[in-house]
């Protein structure tokens, strides 16, 4: 896939290359779960062999994330602070940013009130410029702006952005020796990629530089903004589980397109059951939308 067929993709489908599943546009209009409790917690989990424990669902910050807006931003410094603390309060305790998402100064107003050592903060680096408003910068540059951004003096993960083909290691070395370099230094916790090609994800399956791997997965496939079949991605996944990755799970209400009950209680079920993802990104913008996402998530898990 070219940098152009990608960029005519994201425009198309509405969705941006956020790593949050866009449902939030969508799920306003459903029934939530009637018997979601205000006081469950979501759980932490491990994230494979990274050393690092993260709530099972992150707070996704990219719905709709393109030319720096998604629909989180969208709500205003206030609202995105709000409901940062009522994420907080369920247990997610893991915001998923993007500089293209426009989100890190919005993360950064949520640190104010929230305990930065209780949190954890992923956020992504385009390598690769877009035509007509993405301009990459040399690595060092971007991680000082991106830690000016969010106010932080150290990321827990910190991931190349959209990888579209197997080859990305060649290609993207230099900010991959960036990343290395600022990990012994203590400042990253853990690095790796986010996939955008089953090409990709298989070579992040078994590449040593890699401690977590980004993908897109559900049950339904590639006409739900996957990479390739259910089958073909969960197998590269089962391999990254088993080399000891850090597996975290986009797109499984295939960006708004799962939407209804029994599609969403499917996909949950597939993805949750499969033992290969340890936890996942999923974009919200209201309260009622956290409730129910806990509920069928952690009913899911304890079945």
């Amino acid at each position: 896939m070219t940098k152009l067929d990608r960029r005519e993709f994201l425009l198309k489908s509405a969705a941006g290359i956020a790593g949050a599943a866009a449902v939030a546009t969508v799920l306003p209009e459903l029934s939530f779960a009637s018997v979601a409790k205000k006081t469950q917690m979501v759980d932490m989990v491990d994230l494979g062999k990274t050393g690092l424990k993260v709530s099972r669902l992150a707070f996704g910050t990219g719905t709709r994330g393109w030319k720096n807006v998604s629909d989180q931003t969208r709500l205003g410094v206030e609202k995105f602070v709000k409901l940062s603390q009522y994420c907080y309060d369920r247990g997610i305790r893991f915001f998923d940013a993007a500089d293209m998402y426009g989100s890190h100064t919005y993360v950064a107003e949520a640190l104010k009130v929230l305990p930065r050592e209780k949190v954890t903060i992923l956020t992504k680096v385009m390598t690769y410029r877009h035509e007509g408003w993405y301009e990459v910068e040399p690595f060092e540059k971007c991680f000082d702006r991106f830690r000016k951004e969010l106010n932080t003096d150290y990321f827990d993960i910190f991931l190349l952005h959209c990888m579209e083909n197997g080859n990305w290691p060649n290609e993207y070395k230099s900010y991959m020796d960036g990343l290395s370099k600022e990990k012994q230094k203590g400042n990253i916790k853990a690095i790796g990629i986010s996939c955008h090609s089953l090409d990709a994800m298989t070579v992040a399956a078994s590449h040593p530089w890699v401690d977590v791997l980004f993908a897109r997965i559900n049950n339904v496939g590639v006409t739900k903004r996957m990479d390739d079949t259910p089958e073909k991605v969960m197998k590269v996944l089962e391999l990254a589980r088993k080399n000891g990755k850090g597996i975290i799970g986009m797109k499984v209400f295939g960006c708004g397109d799962l939407v209804k009950e029994e599609e969403r209680e499917a996909s949950l079920n597939y993805v949750i059951k499969s033992k290969n993802v340890h936890c996942m990104t999923l974009g919200v913008d209201r309260e009622e939308q956290v409730d129910d996402n806990i509920s069928r998530v952690m009913r899911i898990v304890n079945s």
